[in-house]
């Protein structure tokens, strides 16, 4: 259900002038400039006129910077409160011109829009209800104002509009393939879970915006899981925010992926190497240092270089054998203490990254404890990585010969098959074939050389191989 921020204080006089406009452009003749929107589940043609750039207002509800208005509590309480005001409307502007990943910064990409705009003017038209209220266009908006433009071209919306038909057509609109300027990874998450709650099935989600079921079930468990880290973060006024996971989209959906994966054959499992990645995502890592983390990282690596901070602040109860479930009369299996320990881990790095970046925010004591905290543990997790690293690679080089074998006999399946059917067609150049079986016979008695040195005590695989060589040798 989207929100109802009511109506701007310029309403009535943005729909006098609306109505005017629309009136004079009928009386201009020619073919009008028009916009084509989905409106209501049907395609709708709208005019397209010219609106004084000061009278119009940003949209408070607009997916673009829903994640951002985060950034400043306060601000975002004002936008709740009343988001007409020159308060809140100057709020909006900025976050529209910041980084999505760090709104205290300009976003290069809306200082190219204005060289755009400067350059070669309007190309596109924006949208507006009849109030003023922009539905799409709010970043030009923003844009066209810096540069001291006059005014904006712009469609109108029926005057019927409601709030919900803004947030349909903006995202209809922003979905559409030819769009420049995409929505950031988490208000991307926050729009699907908003059509999810208006009651629509992922099936039709999935369609709109152009993606599978499978994508937006893993972008819905991504949204779950940093709401999660998100309330786990919180100490005193500090707490991490949505948009502070920005950039780590692509180690979040290798941590689904590789979480379905590993949640097949366990569960418990599955949970350590969740929240071991978790820290280390939450402290920065590449994703290549966080693929290396698996389920036993913590008890194999970690464990033993912990930093005093962590081990004299955190300490985890024993878990009970069951948690008794009220009024049933019955227990369930108590969560693994192994993952309790991981949790808590990942609950302190939580805790010490939200202090750590709310140095206005927090007491001068817990910031620089904070800071430290962080970096010890980052240093600690470091440490860790590098055996983890080794064991790694010496894990993929003991796979990587019974590999190379298992691939070629699916390649030589597929030859069998490819046979049969040449043998139907007579399409088999015959001597090709046959120098190929000549270098297999050769490559075959190459991998019995070296597996007779490499390996002590053959068993009948190998065994095979040594006694089929032997006998082509006689």
């Amino acid at each position: 259900m989207s929100t109802d921020f009511g109506r701007p204080p310029l309403a009535a006089e943005n729909r006098d002038l609306v109505e005017e406009r629309l009136r004079e452009a009928k009386r201009a003749g020619g073919v009008p400039e028009t916009l084509r929107i989905e409106w209501r589940g049907n395609p709708l043609q709208v005019e397209v006129i010219d609106m004084p750039v000061n009278s119009l207002y940003y949209n408070p509800g607009t997916h673009r910077i829903r994640a951002q208005r985060t950034h400043d509590p306060l601000l975002d309480q004002e936008l709740d409160r009343d988001a007409f005001t020159r308060v809140s409307q100057d709020y909006l502007h900025n976050l529209l011109k910041a980084l999505p990943a760090d709104p205290s910064k300009e976003d290069p990409d809306f200082d190219e829009l204005k060289k755009s705009l400067e350059q070669f003017g309007q190309s596109d038209p924006g949208l507006i209800t009849y109030d003023g209220v922009l539905v799409n266009g709010n970043t030009r908006r923003a844009a066209l104002q810096e540069l001291g433009k006059g005014s904006i071209r712009v469609g109108v919306l029926p005057a019927s509009c409601t709030w919900e038909d803004i947030s349909q057509v903006e995202l209809s609109l922003q979905l559409r393939r030819d769009h420049r300027r995409d929505y950031s990874y988490i208000n991307r998450l926050l729009a699907i879970e908003e059509q999810l709650a208006a009651g629509r099935t992922v099936q039709v989600i999935a369609r709109e915006f152009r993606t599978t079921v499978r994508a937006c079930e893993q972008d819905m468990w991504v949204l779950q899981t940093l709401n999660d880290l998100v309330d786990r973060s919180k100490t005193g006024p500090a707490q991490l925010r949505l948009l502070d996971f920005e950039e780590a989209q692509e180690k979040l959906k290798e941590l689904h992926r590789r979480y379905v994966k590993e949640s097949a054959s366990s569960k418990e499992k599955a949970d350590l190497m969740k929240e071991s990645r978790l820290a280390a995502i939450v402290l920065d890592f590449s994703k290549t240092d966080v693929r290396l983390i698996e389920p036993e990282f913590r008890a194999r690596y970690l464990g033993q270089r912990l930093p005093e901070s962590f081990t004299s602040q955190v300490s985890v109860a024993p878990a009970a054998a069951g948690v008794a479930i009220p009024g049933l009369n019955r227990t369930v299996r108590a969560a693994d203490p192994k993952v309790a320990e991981a949790r808590a881990l990942t609950d302190f790095v939580l805790r010490a990254k939200a202090a750590a970046v709310s140095e206005k925010t927090v007491p001068a004591q817990q910031f620089t404890e904070a800071t430290k905290a962080l970096a010890d543990m980052k240093k600690a997790v470091e440490e860790a990585l590098e055996p983890a690293g080794k064991d790694a690679r010496f894990r993929k080089r003991k796979q990587a010969a019974p590999d190379r074998v298992l691939d070629a006999c699916q390649d030589i399946e597929q030859c069998v098959t490819d046979l049969m059917l040449s043998r139907a067609s007579r399409s088999l150049d015959e001597e090709v074939f046959d120098e190929a079986v000549v270098k297999l016979r050769a490559s075959l008695a190459k991998l019995a050389m070296e597996s007779a040195r490499s390996i002590s005590e053959p068993g009948d695989g190998v065994t095979w191989l040594l006694d089929a060589v032997r006998e082509e040798e006689r």
